[in-house]
């Protein structure tokens, strides 16, 4: 097996590859590979949701400290962007799991391709309320030029690693024809 190759069937033809977009493939006859798939998400769920609740906990208690009264209309408006992105980010990380659970067990490939569109919206969510968040409490202690010098390299850093570094590497991918 090639590392490319899930399943081999009698003829080469019907191979599928990871490079196979989930809803392409057929609930019964990829079943394993679906299978597979949505474990895989799962796994990178666990691994992000823990950071993502958090920087919730964070946001839901700091109204509570003595100096949030200080905020400034900027202030809470960029807390407001980050606390909804945060409860965005959790509700949209969190659904995939109960898609799993509740959704129909015949209904695979739909089921990991919502999860797979719910798991990128809810990353999304937690960059915007990352950035946010930052920029917020490094104005709050620094003043803003000082947090527009902080948090611009870290929003940068984030679009490459999260956006740049992929999308590349998935565009030399297909050209390579690997």
């Amino acid at each position: 097996m090639t590392g490319r190759d899930v399943r081999r069937p009698a003829d080469p033809s019907e191979w599928v590859t990871s490079e196979t977009p989930s809803s392409e493939l057929d609930d019964v006859a990829d079943r394993e590979e679906l299978r597979d798939r949505f474990t895989m998400l799962l796994q990178e769920l666990r691994v992000a949701l823990p950071g993502v609740q958090v920087l919730s906990a964070f946001l839901l208690t700091a109204p509570f400290s003595q100096r949030f009264g200080e905020l400034d209309r900027w202030g809470r408006r960029v807390y407001a962007i980050a606390l909804t992105t945060s409860m965005l980010s959790v509700m949209f990380l969190l659904a995939p799991t109960l898609l799993h659970r509740i959704g129909p067990r015949t209904a695979r490939s739909a089921r990991l391709v919502w999860s797979v569109r719910m798991l990128t919206i809810g990353l999304a969510c937690v960059a915007i309320a990352l950035v946010s968040a930052l920029w917020g409490v490094t104005r709050f202690v620094f003043g803003t030029p000082t947090a527009w010098c902080i948090t611009a390299p870290v929003g940068a850093v984030l679009v490459i690693t999260w956006i740049v570094v992929p999308l590349s590497l998935r565009a030399k991918h297909r050209q390579s024809g690997a």
